[in-house]
């Protein structure tokens, strides 16, 4: 059980600090090594942790990802933030327009994958109209984060969560979707407030205006068509139809990837395999952990001080907290043990969905969103730093979580 124990500790500890103290191992690399030893060294069977993998989850992702990734390989994304950023509009109007943009594109496709096509573009243009792009790629980013929470389509946390809970489509829109919505105009506010006089470039600024602009990807219309009217048809059957998540997901992304126009290999390129690697590993640790017996002394504990993660009020905290610790897809990863049998599922699936998205704004790490933001604005001269996400995120996660405990205490009265 030790070795188990420190297995597990020295995983999660990567997932904190995003890899393995002195080795160049990620959080994804950490997971995989993790749940490699524990079936090499015998702390659990093979058949264990094949069991212990809930190929649900994963393969609705997958189907998921697919349809997202197809989207990018036809430039849609790219057209829509090409589209708004053209928009004559003044700054705080183009905020509004960017932050609704995010959150349908958010709540309807994999929060990560819009992150990744949608952030080189908005930088871009921003620089080219000279308008600050702190502010547009923060908002973004929030709304990203915030929008997401609304559907189970919005992030891998969401999918997990109501697979686990037996949720429905509409189960969880109607848990979730409108403090989600009602987030949005606090995002709006709280950067308009923040960046006052500040929406335009100086003109001593540049090291940015001259970085490189984002290739211009043609718009395939025949392939955006096709991938939208797929993902409709798969919102639809998840809405309508009785059939498991899983298999609709995965009909569409077959539907896809049989093209006579593009490749399969190049729309695979754009999954994101090691978010569905790192989940497989986490999987098989969690499971192994939970035989430890350790999990049930944790939860008896907690329950000693009068947290019970069956207490929908009481799991939107701990979410919060622990998903700016481990990350949002860990955290989660930790709580599933801890809610079989949640007497009211519904209410317990929006805490930890609004616990992790919601608190996600706070820290520029807590989620991929924050860090894909900095990453691509770093490479066009853009700088945003810890401390300048955080006073913006740490006054809208506040905000946004007490909203989510009003909505939680009101679902549960």
């Amino acid at each position: 059980m030790d070795l188990t124990l420190a297995i597990f500790f020295f995983v999660y500890l990567a997932m904190g600090v995003g890899h393995l103290p002195g080795l160049r191992v990620d959080r994804t690399g950490a997971a995989l090594i993790g749940a490699m030893l524990l079936v090499a060294l015998g702390r659990i069977s093979p058949d264990a942790a094949w069991d212990a993998v809930d190929y649900r989850t994963i393969g609705l992702l997958f189907g998921l990802m697919v349809i997202s990734a197809a989207l990018v390989v036809a430039g849609f994304y790219a057209w829509v933030a090409r589209k708004v950023s053209d928009l004559q509009v003044g700054p705080k109007a183009l905020l509004a327009i960017i932050i609704l943009v995010a959150t349908g594109m958010s709540s309807l496709l994999t929060k990560d994958i819009v992150a990744v096509a949608m952030t080189p573009v908005f930088c871009s243009i921003c620089v080219s109209r000279r308008l600050n792009p702190v502010p547009f790629l923060l908002g973004f980013c929030f709304a990203t984060n915030v929008g997401s929470v609304g559907t189970l389509t919005g992030s891998p946390q969401n999918m997990i969560v109501a697979e686990t809970l037996h949720l429905s489509f509409t189960d969880f829109v109607r848990a979730a979707a409108l403090p989600s919505l009602l987030g949005l105009p606090v995002i709006w506010a709280a950067l308009v407030l923040r960046y006052r006089g500040k929406w335009h470039l100086p003109a001593a600024s540049g090291s940015v205006a001259d970085q490189p602009s984002v290739p211009d990807v043609a718009l395939d219309t025949i392939g955006s068509i096709k991938a939208i009217l797929i993902l409709v048809a798969v919102i639809a059957a998840f809405i309508l139809s009785d059939w498991p998540h899983m298999l609709i997901a995965l009909l569409g992304a077959s539907a896809l990837l049989a093209s006579r126009r593009v490749s399969s290999t190049t729309v695979l390129a754009h999954v994101n395999g090691n978010l569905l690697v790192l989940l497989f590993g986490l999987f098989i640790l969690n499971a192994a952990f939970s035989a430890t017996g350790v999990p049930a002394q944790l939860l008896a504990a907690m329950r000693g001080i009068g947290v019970d993660l069956h207490d929908p009020m009481s799991m939107l905290a701990v979410m919060a907290v622990l998903s700016n610790i481990v990350g949002n897809n860990p955290a989660v990863m930790l709580a599933i043990p801890f809610i079989d049998g949640a007497p009211d599922p519904e209410a317990l699936g929006a805490a930890i969905a609004l616990g992790t998205g919601f608190s996600s704004n706070a820290v520029l790490f807590g989620s991929l969103a924050g860090i894909i933001v900095a990453e691509e604005g770093r490479k066009r001269g853009v700088s945003i730093t810890f401390m300048e996400f955080a006073k913006a995120g740490v006054p809208i996660a506040v905000l946004t979580l007490i909203g989510a405990g009003a909505w939680v205490a009101y679902l549960t009265s």
